[in-house]
């Protein structure tokens, strides 16, 4: 399944799987230094499988954001820690990888995936927590509607360092919907 904007995005949404393990590895290898202290992905064949099977598709969505016209890995942005019942929420991952870095494609994988949790999934509510000196991060969620909601210290462990970081969430509503792409499954 891929996930891509009716309109005229530059990416698609993929579902990543065991056979993408060649060309992340490479590109998390490369991407190591633009990545610390943000976040920490798989640098091994074991923590790979690991990260895809952690994918369920039912508490946890892993997403690898492609370039549309050659379908390169450009990032990638997980829907993860899905609560339903009167919840209906989840937590936003996301990261890009140096050869894509700063051209804008992991922004918009962000906002397809961002309504797909919307639309197809059902949230309500979803969350990204960032480190307050990330602020890359911070101004692509605030370009898609997200709020500054708090300050957790010693929130998430990366790299065995408790790292603070801000709550940012947004919820569902048609003013969301306005600024984020149109999104269909292909």
């Amino acid at each position: 399944m891929s996930v891509a904007p009716a309109s005229a995005s530059r990416v698609v949404l993929r579902k990543v799987g065991y056979e993408d393990q060649d060309e992340f590895l490479e590109l998390t290898g490369a991407s190591a230094e633009l990545h610390r202290p943000w976040i920490s992905l798989p640098v091994t064949p074991g923590e790979f499988a690991a990260y895809v099977a952690r994918f369920d598709q039912e508490t946890a969505v892993g997403f690898l954001v492609c370039l549309r016209d050659t379908r390169a890995i450009a990032g990638i942005v997980n829907i993860g820690q899905i609560v339903r019942a009167s919840y209906q929420r989840a937590v936003l991952g996301y990261g890009v990888f140096r050869p894509s870095a700063g051209h804008g494609y992991v922004s918009e994988g962000v906002g397809l995936a961002v309504r797909h949790g919307f639309e197809t999934l059902g949230l309500h509510r979803i969350e990204a927590d960032i480190q307050p000196g990330n602020k890359a991060s911070r101004d692509l969620v605030e370009r898609l509607g997200f709020r500054r909601e708090g300050y957790s210290p010693g929130f998430i462990k990366i790299d065995g360092i408790w790292r603070d970081h801000e709550r940012w969430a947004i919820t569902v509503s048609p003013v969301a919907f306005n600024d984020l792409p149109e999104v269909y499954i292909t």
